[in-house]
């Protein structure tokens, strides 16, 4: 058997598409997806880069994931970081892995995400 990740899907509340892309576009660098028309219908977004997808599924009772979370490589760790630090956002640096630089920052939703390295 083997398994490989298709995409990591996070909630996000009724009408944040944009700030979404703001978030996932504009600092990030993910791509929009066109996503399926009878999935568009129920809001949301697709985002993806080569070699991973990220997929905002819309919840009418939102609560944002704050301790399950996502773990992206990022090759231009420090000018993420930067960016994501000029744009406002609070970035939280973790150095409890001896030899991981990482950071978590929380999408607009509060959804927490982790950085590491590439």
């Amino acid at each position: 058997m083997s398994l490989a990740l298709d995409h990591v899907q996070l909630a996000m509340p009724p009408g944040g598409e944009n700030e979404a892309d703001l978030f996932y576009i504009d600092l990030l660098g993910l791509q929009p997806l066109v996503k399926p028309p009878a999935l568009a219908a129920r809001g949301g977004r697709w985002y993806a880069t080569t070699n991973l997808q990220v997929h905002l599924g819309v919840e009418e009772d939102f609560r944002p994931a704050r301790k399950a979370h996502p773990a992206f490589r990022v090759s231009g760790y420090d000018e993420l970081r930067a960016a994501l630090v000029n744009s406002g956002r609070e970035v939280r640096d973790d150095f409890e892995i001896e030899g991981v630089d990482r950071f978590y920052v929380d999408d607009p939703f509060g959804n927490r995400l982790e950085m590491i390295r590439n």
